[in-house]
């Protein structure tokens, strides 16, 4: 009678082994879904450089024509 009820532990397993994998799918799914913010488009960069007065308004116009 022992080896019958043992016989389904392989069912326990492959739940237990289930729920690891999507509990792991589920870690790597927000941590991915999340946008980098330190990472800055070219129109960014740009903005910020005329913002500062690195670059003037008809360089600003001129590189924002390039980036399109």
């Amino acid at each position: 009678m022992m080896e019958h009820g043992m016989g389904f532990g392989w069912v326990y397993t492959l739940i237990f082994v289930a729920l690891a994998v999507w509990l792991v799918y589920q870690i790597v799914q927000r941590n991915s879904s999340r946008p980098d913010e330190s990472v800055k488009t070219p129109l960014e960069i740009l903005k910020e450089r005329y913002a500062s007065g690195e670059i003037s308004k008809s360089e600003f116009d001129r590189m924002k024509d390039d980036l399109k």
